[in-house]
């Protein structure tokens, strides 16, 4: 039941009065870190003969700082980490950074621009070489913060998604890939970024409701005449046909004829296709194959010309009147022209729809017809979702498995070329009479006049898709690969299934011959404030999480966010928690610094049952409950059933009831109370063991100090002993039952907590008699004397207690305050009664308000119940 595999450490143990009177988290945090770290205790051992648990991090951008997502996430990971390192296992949580293309690059050009710099000026070799010294100097800020929040990884196996080694792991994916006919070139429609310059994948675009404006165009004349709705009205220079739908009556007769498209010379042709929807506007609609997927791909099926109609910028490029407008001033000039010539049918302004914009810089993205490159994901997404539907990956919770299936099922090629020069460059050379080769990571590229290498990079999710085998040395077989591979648990928010966990699936399967990336995708919601608000920078209630570590510690930041994961659900925060975190941890403080003044020990056998009271047996039973309990909710990822279970023993019943209960026996000494000083000590042991993985901080602090070994870091894992008490669990719950009845009749009479009054108890047949001391402490209870009179008898469990209230309470006084609150209450019964009963006011008053009114009805019932009772209890003066 102890561990005795670590022995106190010389400098570690201290005496009690060593421990301050308060928990100071910044005194203790950063120097337990830097013991942890210089230790090695988080280093992973690839040799080692222990299992493997390994959780590889979501690499955060190079370019960011931990906001509470990160911490929300770091604290679970942490603790899955933390316990199955206890536990025994060879336990490596592997950390890292995404070089984040889009991202860095924005960075750099604005430094290059303050300077009146582009990167052109430089050119590519040298604007690579500047974001290599700007990652040097300002990126992976977040690598310190995690330290502050007390992140557990093994920092000797840090890794960039840009490092040589990754760097090699993409080019070796790449080329089989392509020589696997995964990856392909071709001229597809693509979401555009005007103000990245870069294409831009379908998760990277962001939508939101905005204002705009639909109008109605006449195309054609007379019995030729078709009206098409948009919001796009720029486009139209583009459009090189009108669809309607094949059965569509009233456009049946103009199918294969050619209308006039209007501001043009041009005639464009009407063309059937199912795809149009006779139901949605006039049901016919104007397609413009270069700017829209849509109508690409009705493009693709009529054979129609592609016709672009603006630049890399959004500018127009088609020659004419709006030649140089930017695509939103020429939207604006194309519908003012409309008007003039009477083809503006109908307008609708403002006209609120869902328009995508970059998730970087919140520019509106522009379908745009280009020459990418692309993964052919079908094969690839069914062996991802292969691997979910035959169990070797488990998604948890089962619920999300739709989410997953919805995307791996459904999957687009993914466009993984982008105009950048910071990332891995594609490893394609064109020759000069059309060539094109694919190079491998040990083949040297085509040399001669004419040869050029793609000047493309590729997306950055490309990289990260390898995270859990790259990292490991792939596609070298290292010993790391070879033991920590494939990983335990991926562990995300259920948001960026799509971007990541689906990759990561697909590449892992097809590199590591069919060995899934993880067993288990452990999906979380997203952080919100305390309303259930999404939490956003452009917002007032967004939070930094190192004000709130600053203010109250990073257990009290940990131990908040622990509590809210509830599995696939969304986390609300507000301060006032993190405040009540704090507040437990001060708790714990407070009651190991008891324990240790009372010389609570933890060395030795604990004695046996027979000498061990009812309450030392009982605190014993629910400790090994609540470990078989936080087991099984680790198990099930259900951290905040562990959390709160934790809580509510140590809070509720270690510090409010055994330790209390304890104070009498320690008062009384003799073998009892060493026995009671054992117990407490291995119940402040092991629950300090149960918390460690959450809140690591406080817990490593106090249990150096409690036991004076080494670490809690590397110490076992509490075990269920398998001993159970019911009868101790039921002597107790009587207790308790009693001494809180007790406690609310004072409170309702309006004594002070501290206010001692004479009392008898009655405890003949319950069962209680030993502990009548602990609850006369517990209760404030003196014994009844000569002239004892008792002025209220309450029996409770079989138990009776008179009390004797002359000279604590004026009863006349009291009575008197009592008769008015009922009065009150009575009349508003009376009053929230009649609206209700009222039938003309229920018909016209909103619902809110109704419902409200049934609010204040039940409030009275209620306190005229509670206030009748006080009365009935209240002895006549």
């Amino acid at each position: 039941m102890t561990d005795n595999t670590q022995q106190p450490e010389a400098g570690l143990q201290r005496a009690p009065a060593d421990l301050p009177t308060q928990y100071a988290p910044a005194e203790v945090e950063g120097k337990l870190y830097e013991r942890w770290v210089e230790r090695g205790y988080f280093e992973a051992d690839a040799t080692s003969d222990k299992p493997p648990y390994t959780i590889v991090i979501p690499p955060p951008n190079v370019t960011g700082a931990l906001h509470l997502g990160h911490a929300f996430q770091h604290t679970l990971m942490d603790a899955l980490t933390r316990r199955k390192r206890m536990q025994g296992y060879e336990a490596l949580w592997l950390p890292g950074m995404d070089h984040a293309g889009i991202a860095t690059q924005n960075k750099v050009e604005q430094q290059l621009a303050d300077e009146g710099r582009s990167r052109h000026d430089l050119g590519r070799e040298a604007f690579v070489e500047r974001v290599w010294q700007w990652k040097d100097e300002f990126g992976g800020r977040i690598l310190g913060q995690m330290r502050r929040l007390g992140d557990g990884v093994d920092w000797s196996r840090e890794r960039f998604t840009m490092d040589e080694g990754l760097s090699r792991a993409v080019l070796t994916i790449f080329k089989r890939l392509y020589d696997d006919g995964l990856i392909y070139r071709a001229e597809r429609i693509i979401n555009w970024c005007p103000r990245c310059l870069t294409a831009i994948s379908d998760i990277e675009v962001e939508y939101q409701e905005d204002a705009g404006e639909l109008v109605s165009i006449a195309y054609g004349e007379g019995e030729d005449r078709l009206v098409v709705a948009t919001t796009r009205a720029e486009t139209m220079l583009g459009d090189t046909a009108v669809a309607v739908h094949p059965e569509d009556e009233r456009y049946r007769h103009l199918i294969g004829s050619r209308i006039k498209l209007p501001l043009t010379d041009r005639t464009i042709p009407v063309v059937a296709d199912e795809h149009v929807d006779p139901e949605f506007g006039t049901g016919a609609v104007k397609v413009t194959p270069a700017h829209d997927p849509n109508d690409f791909a009705i493009g693709r099926r009529h054979d129609l010309p592609s016709l672009t109609v603006m630049d890399e910028r959004g500018v127009i490029t088609v020659h004419g009147p709006f030649e140089g407008l930017d695509r939103f001033e020429a939207r604006s000039a194309i519908v003012g022209a409309l008007r003039e010539q009477g083809r503006i049918v109908a307008e609708k302004r403002p006209y609120t729809h869902s328009v995508g914009h970059c998730s970087r810089c919140r520019t509106t993205v522009e379908p745009r017809l280009s020459m990418q490159w692309w993964v052919k994901v079908e094969p690839l997404a069914k062996e991802a979702g292969d691997a979910v539907r035959d169990g070797r990956v488990t998604i948890h919770p089962a619920d999300l498995s739709k989410r997953y299936f919805d995307w791996v099922d459904n999957m687009h090629d993914w466009c993984i070329s982008r105009q950048l020069w910071w990332g891995h460059r594609i490893p394609v050379w064109y020759g000069p009479d059309g060539e094109m080769v694919c190079v491998g990571p040990d083949e040297e590229p085509p040399s001669g006049e004419g040869w050029t290498q793609e000047s493309d990079v590729l997306d950055t999710w490309f990289s990260s898709a390898l995270w859990p085998f790259s990292t490991l040395g792939w596609p070298e077989q290292t010993p790391d690969l070879k033991k920590f591979y494939s990983t335990d648990v991926l562990l995300t928010g259920h948001d960026i299934i799509f971007f990541w966990v689906a990759r990561m699936m697909m590449f892992g399967l097809y590199a590591m011959d069919g060995r899934q990336p993880f067993h288990t995708i452990a999906l979380t919601g997203l952080v919100r404030d305390e309303h259930g608000k999404k939490m956003s920078k452009s917002n007032p209630n967004s939070v930094d999480p190192l004000d709130w570590m600053d203010a109250y510690g990073a257990d009290a930041v940990r131990f908040t966010l622990a509590r809210g994961a509830n599995p696939g659900a969304d986390v609300p925060i507000g301060e006032d928690w993190v405040q009540a975190s704090r507040n437990f941890a001060n708790k714990l403080w407070n009651a190991t610094r008891f324990a240790l003044l009372n010389g609570a020990t933890v060395d030795g056998p604990l004695p046996e049952a027979g000498a061990l009271s009812a309450s030392d047996r009982w605190i014993l039973s629910r400790l090994n409950t609540v470990i078989a309990e936080v087991d099984a909710a680790y198990e099930d990822y259900q951290f905040a059933k562990a959390s709160d279970l934790l809580f509510h023993f140590a809070w509720d019943e270690v510090f409010d009831w055994y330790v209390e209960l304890s104070k009498t026996v320690f008062a009384a000494g003799g073998p009892a109370a060493d026995a009671s000083r054992r117990v407490l000590g291995e119940v402040l042991d092991r629950t300090l063991r149960l918390l460690h993985p959450i809140v690591p901080f406080v817990t490593e602090e106090l249990w150096t100090t409690l036991t004076g070994r080494e670490s809690l870091v590397v110490a076992d894992w509490p075990v269920d002993t398998g001993f159970r008490d019911a009868a101790a669990e039921g002597e107790l719950a009587t207790v308790q039952k009693v001494v809180t009845e007790i406690r609310r009749f004072r409170a309702d009479q309006g004594l002070q907590p501290g206010q001692r009054v004479p009392a008898r108890l009655e405890l003949d047949g319950t069962g209680l008699a030993d502990h009548e001391e602990a609850m006369r402490s517990l209760l404030r209870l003196q014994p009844a004397g000569d002239g004892f009179e008792a002025s209220a008898t309450l029996p409770v469990a079989g138990a009776v207690v008179a009390l004797d209230l002359s000279g604590a309470i004026d009863f006349a006084a009291e009575r008197k305050r009592l008769e008015k609150d009922l009065a009150a209450a009575e009349k508003e019964l009376k009053q929230t009664t009649a609206k209700l009963g009222n039938e003309g006011f229920l018909a016209k008053a909103p619902e809110p308000v109704v419902e409200k009114i049934r609010g204040r009805r039940d409030a009275a019932e209620a306190d005229i119940q509670r206030i009748t009772t006080q009365l009935d209890r209240l002895p006549r003066a």
